[in-house]
């Protein structure tokens, strides 16, 4: 489960309750917005490099016809 939380005072605020049992061990992963824009970049521009080719306008020609 993936849920976003808010870091404010020394706390994690959650938007909503979380379905758990009271004093469950949980795992937290931090990731900054930071972080996040890096990966999204880096994923955007290896996705472009696959999809965004010349060799792969024969495909768009096929499927003209």
């Amino acid at each position: 489960m993936t849920v976003e939380a808010i870091y404010e005072h020394g706390k994690l605020l959650l938007p909503q309750p979380l379905s758990l049992p009271e004093k469950s061990h949980v795992r937290v992963t931090i990731e900054s917005d930071t972080e996040r824009e890096a990966w999204l970049k880096f994923s955007e521009e290896g996705l472009s490099k696959t999809w965004d080719n010349a060799a792969d306008d024969v495909f768009n020609e096929l499927l003209a016809k």
